[in-house]
């Protein structure tokens, strides 16, 4: 199977109102691409989870200026005044989780578990509306997986079938997602034949990429 395609094509597979994972780190490793595809057709109504929202003119970023995004689950928003903005405005839902347990949580839903408990947020405006669980005397978060319909993730390096290797600090978000949506798409700044990448060196087995974009030169 032929797992490369274009960016028209990798578009026509996102519906408004869909969940979509987006990797990246402020702006790195970020599938820019994809993203530029999705701004151009004004594909909206969309629930993002995501590390941060970037900048107002980098990455997701340019989502939520273009007022595409319904609700963002993100750890970090103070890079992008936009999504501030829209929060306090009522235009968009925000709901901040500390960077670990979201992490934590996109592992999970990967993984396939129920949940996993965390003393992060304990006595903050993180525990409310939480179950909480006492172990040993100790105050636990139960918190709840994360999944979405749609991982798009920005990979250095991918082969023909899939695998992909992340050059230093692009790797961030972008593996646990890759494992934590029903379909994901991978731009790609390089591909090569299979069998080229250093099986030592793959990041994210092929066996759960669906679709590859090759990036912009």
């Amino acid at each position: 199977m032929n797992k490369i395609i274009s960016y028209e094509k990798s578009v026509e597979k996102i519906k408004d109102g869909m969940t979509i994972m987006i990797g990246g780190f402020l702006g790195v490793g970020n599938p820019h691409g994809i993203i530029d595809a999705i701004v151009k057709k004004g594909i909206k109504d969309l629930t993002i989870i995501a590390n941060d929202t970037a900048f107002p003119e980098i990455g997701i970023g340019k989502l939520i200026v273009n007022k595409q995004v319904k609700k963002v689950i993100t750890s970090h928003i103070g890079t992008n005044k936009e999504t501030g903005r829209q929060m306090s405005g009522g235009e968009l839902e925000v709901v901040l989780v500390p960077q670990g347990t979201l992490a934590e949580q996109i592992r999970a839903g990967g993984s396939g578990l129920g949940g996993f408990l965390t003393p992060t947020g304990i006595g903050t405006v993180v525990e409310e509306g939480k179950e909480k669980i006492t172990i040993d005397g100790k105050d636990y978060l139960l918190e709840l997986p994360l999944k979405a319909d749609m991982a798009l993730i920005g990979g250095s390096i991918v082969d023909k079938k899939g695998n992909i290797f992340y050059n230093k600090t692009t790797r961030n978000f972008n593996p646990l997602m890759a494992m934590s949506a029903d379909t994901v798409i991978v731009e790609a700044e390089k591909i090569v034949e299979i069998g080229e990448i250093d099986p030592h060196l793959v990041m994210t087995p092929g066996e759960v990429v669906d679709y590859i974009v090759e990036g912009v030169k």
